[in-house]
């Protein structure tokens, strides 16, 4: 009874829609785009855990590196030669490769040579293999005319896994594709190969690169098509590699840029990740394969076996005589009699039935035209599942770089190679269409690799050749910026001659060494209410501050920030104190204190002469100030002036205080040992605390005073030529004070930012930076602020960002350019902070030895928004000093409120000591 009911139920079955039959038959291959992203999630998960040195050994996507870190930019060229070895056959190649030159467009010209492989070498020694390689290519340069005295470039594509540990080393993994060649499992293969053409003897070449074939066809499509970070090969194999960010690579040093990962993704479900999506038909696949439970995904999806999956298909429809009448030919029975070549022919839409028809009656079949519909659509639903999953993975992929370059969408190129995608009539469409269905947010661009992988072993031999002769430019560029400790501990010993060259009464210095008139430090008991001024850059501010002394002594602040226009700085010297006085209105109308003479202190920030503490007279404008009458006046009486001309308020002005110096009055209110102040901001500078016998340039008689050293003008004799680059001669001869401040243009952040963008601008004009192309941001003088190398340099920055930043200057960069821009950011502030760190090891060392101690605790106030933001300067100033003055045990502090605090602390300090007389 039970029979009659399955031939009744079947019997059913043969009447209908002999497509609608096969989808039931095949529901569990049928993918819906839910099933799919679950699909792509899991391979995203195992894509996180090959990137990881703690789960790479257990993970089934080992995602190898490539250690390929850049595509094409369009500036590569040469002559290469490339081998490709990867199938039955393996090529010979000649590449020359030609820049873009004015109109005419950059190319590829190839001649190349296909030698068949024996079937014994497959399974036989491994140096046979390569020696036959070896023989291979010298035998396609002679044929070719190719000169075998002539050293020549190699770039070797081997499609099988691969551990690269360098782009020209690559150890074998395991053999796949039927290779069985014994003795290189676990072996370089480029040294095999090496060796190989040393025994060949005869020719001169130089293995550069290793790619995988799936690398191959990313760079070959990335010659064309500069969005192209993907790579798909869909044929007898499957396997895709992209260009993933370096700080995710754990398994290579280094965070800066990207590098190729070849995902070798065909081993994804190994670990069962497939589990719930693989057939009977799958099983059956894996159980008769040479490698049963491994590389599970690539038996779902490539040419290799997708004609076999249909043959055990059809012949199980045919045993359940949903097909042929319930008739099996032998030839159905026979493994490996439908290929996937066979599958494409079936597919194809206008003659797809007639060759279905004839490809099974030379199976020994005798098929109805519903029996050559229904195997027509078990090719379709079978080919729609390679793509359907092929399209998961590389959406797992796209959502990765999407979300690795925090992009709302991204756009990018898929370079893809395979005679699945080639031949196969829909298969390339529906693989397009499912991929945009399942990520939306991404613009993709398939583009067929014309030339193979064997081009873009060419073309990444050339990226490689390109990037070594640019890497020793740009570091021969760079080198001057580096600076030996031989070096630092010359500028050191300059230093040290040019301060005590200051002290004295006689002789030309370029160290001005200001007394300041300031002989105390605060010691607590100040206290009252005092107004301070503080210019020193294009703001300006006024503070009111209230110190409080005793056992809850505080200081507490109240400050307006005003603006310095340009024309205000370099207008004359009675509109720019005119201004002063006008924000002083503004501030007390802002306080209510206008009918309040409070005493006042002056921060101001450039070198002045002083006889007294509240007198100072202009050396000169720094910081791109340049109001005129100012040179040779007292600034104090300028200002008194100002006020008398206004007439609305009067004040009595106790101090004038150099900026260094209020940062150190500042910071020793905090900690009694601070003697020294440093300004690391916009201006350079450093103050300290002298002994009073060694100052030449005082009257009476008192312990100690703090000097107002003005260091920036270091250099100005000459005695810094030796470091000085011809970077900081362009910077120079560009600023206000040409031949002025030498050591401030290499330390300060007025001048950083123009020192960078003269090497860029250098490197740009060499074709080492943007493609060669010099824009008018790049020309621009001062458009590359000191805030944009903080910004750069962060460690938390990723390169996109540092993209964006040069993108707002007008400058398009590469991932690459943004590395080398990095880079010179770092040289630049690197030598800043060390230079200052070797000026400072020569003040703590000289008041060390002006105390006659053999070690000197000592701290140090500082100010300015270059160390205070800058992401290592404090830290590279700190370790030199360390280095250089190591009998010196060296503390610094942030001066919280700046000098304008500082001003008020030697206004309140002044007082003090007044009272005492």
């Amino acid at each position: 009874m039970l029979a009659v009911h399955l031939l009744s139920y079947y019997f059913t079955k043969l009447q209908e829609d002999p497509t609608k039959k096969v989808d039931r038959f095949l529901y569990s291959m049928r993918l819906n785009d839910d099933q799919l992203r679950v699909i792509s999630d899991r391979f995203r998960c195992d894509m996180e855990k090959g990137l990881s040195m703690q789960s790479n050994d257990a993970a089934t996507v080992k995602m190898l590196p490539t250690h390929v870190h850049s595509t094409p930019d369009g500036s590569e060229k040469g002559e290469f030669l490339a081998l490709d070895l990867g199938g039955s056959r393996f090529k010979a190649l000649r590449v020359k490769v030609s820049e873009e030159v004015g109109r005419r467009r950059r190319g590829v010209e190839m001649e190349e040579q296909t030698y068949p492989i024996p079937k014994e070498l497959l399974n036989g020694k491994g140096t046979e293999l390569f020696d036959y390689v070896s023989e291979s290519l010298k035998d396609f340069l002679q044929n070719r005319n190719i000169s075998l005295k002539e050293k020549h470039t190699l770039g070797f594509t081997f499609s099988f896994p691969c551990q690269q540990k360098s782009l020209n080393e690559g150890v074998l993994l395991n053999w796949t594709k039927n290779y069985r060649a014994r003795g290189v499992q676990g072996k370089d293969v480029v040294q095999a190969l090496r060796e190989a053409i040393t025994r060949t003897r005869g020719m001169d070449v130089e293995v550069l690169a290793l790619v995988n074939d799936t690398v191959g066809t990313m760079m070959t499509c990335g010659f064309d098509d500069e969005h192209c970070e993907v790579g798909l090969i869909i044929g007898t194999g499957t396997n895709a590699c992209y260009m993933e960010e370096l700080r995710h690579i754990d398994l290579v040093e280094g965070d800066e840029g990207r590098m190729c990962v070849n995902t070798e993704w065909g081993a994804f479900g190994d670990d069962g990740a497939l589990q719930d999506y693989i057939t009977e038909f799958d099983r059956e696949i894996d159980a008769a394969s040479i490698n049963p439970g491994k590389h599970l995904f690539e038996k779902l999806v490539s040419g290799l076996y997708l004609g076999e999956l249909v043959r055990l298909i059809v012949l199980k429809m045919a045993k359940l005589t949903l097909l042929f009448d319930g008739n099996a030919s032998h030839a159905l029975r026979t493994k490996g009699k439908i290929t996937t070549a066979h599958v494409a022919a079936m597919e194809q839409y206008k003659d797809g039935l007639r060759k279905t028809r004839d490809i099974l009656l030379d199976l020994g079949l005798t098929p109805s035209h519903d029996d050559c519909v229904a195997v027509q659509h078990v090719c379709t639903v079978v080919s729609f599942r390679s793509s359907n999953l092929v399209a998961a993975g590389l959406a797992a992929i796209l959502t990765r770089i999407r979300q690795n370059r925090k992009l709302k969408t991204l756009r990018i190129t898929v370079g893809v190679d395979g005679t699945v995608y080639r031949t196969h009539p829909q298969y390339a469409k529906r693989l397009h269409k499912v991929v945009r269905r399942l990520v939306p947010d991404c613009h993709v661009r398939f583009v067929l690799s014309e030339s193979g992988s064997s081009k873009g072993a060419a073309v990444v031999t050339a990226v490689a050749q390109r990037l070594a002769s640019q890497r020793r430019q740009v570091d021969e560029a760079l080198s001057s910026f580096r600076l030996s400790q031989q070096q630092l501990g010359s500028v050191k010993a300059k230093m040290r001659a040019g301060l005590e060259a200051g002290l004295k009464l006689k002789g030309p210095s370029p160290i001005k060494m200001l007394p300041s008139f300031v002989y105390h430090t605060p010691d607590g008991t100040e206290h009252g209410k005092y107004l301070a001024l503080d210019l020193g850059g294009t703001n300006f501010r006024v503070l009111l501050v209230k110190i409080r002394s005793g056992l809850r002594r505080s200081v507490r602040l109240y400050s307006k920030i005003f603006t310095i226009p340009l024309e205000i700085m370099q207008g004359t010297g009675e509109e720019l104190f005119d201004h002063i006085v006008q924000c002083i209105s503004d501030f007390l109308d802002y306080m209510g204190m206008k009918n309040t003479r409070l005493p006042l202190g002056f921060t101001f920030s450039f070198p002045c002469n002083q006889t007294a503490i509240d007198t100072g007279t202009l050396v000169s404008w720094t910081k791109g100030f340049k109001a005129t009458g100012c040179q040779g006046q007292d600034v104090v009486d300028m200002l008194r002036d100002a006020i008398k001309r206004r007439n609305e308020f009067d004040l009595d002005i106790v101090a004038i205080v150099n900026d260094t110096v209020g940062t150190m009055m500042s910071c020793a209110y905090e900690d009694p040992r601070c003697e020294i102040g440093l300004i690391a901001g916009t201006g350079s500078n450093v103050c300290y605390m002298e002994e009073f016998r060694n100052i030449e340039k005082r009257d009476g008689e008192k312990q100690k005073m703090c000097i107002n050293t003005e260091w920036g003008g270091l250099g100005e004799d000459g005695c810094l030529d030796d470091i000085i680059t011809n970077y900081d001669d362009a910077v120079d001869r560009e600023s206000l004070n040409q031949g002025k401040q030498r050591f401030e243009k290499m330390t300060s952040g007025l001048y950083l930012g123009e020192v960078v963008r003269q090497v860029l601008l250098d490197l740009t004009r060499r074709g080492l930076l943007f493609k060669g192309h010099v824009t008018e941001a790049l020309k621009t003088p001062g458009i590359f602020v000191t805030k944009y190398l903080s910004h750069i340099e962060s460690d938390r920055l990723a390169l996109l960002q540092v993209r964006s930043i040069l993108q707002k200057l007008g400058l398009d960069s590469t991932c690459d350019d943004s590395i080398i821009v990095k880079e010179v950011c770092g040289a630049v502030s690197r030598r800043a902070a060390q230079l200052c760190g070797a000026g400072m090891a020569a003040v703590v060392d000289k008041i060390r030895e002006n105390r006659r101690l053999d070690h000197l605790n000592v701290t140090v106030g500082v100010d300015g928004t270059l160390y205070k933001l800058h992401p290592h300067f404090s830290r590279i100033l700190q370790e030199t000093v360390r280095a250089m003055a190591p009998q010196c045990q060296v503390a610094f502090i942030l001066s919280e409120e700046g000098s304008g605090r500082g001003a008020a602390l030697i206004t309140a300090v002044a007082r003090r000591e007044h009272m005492k007389l």
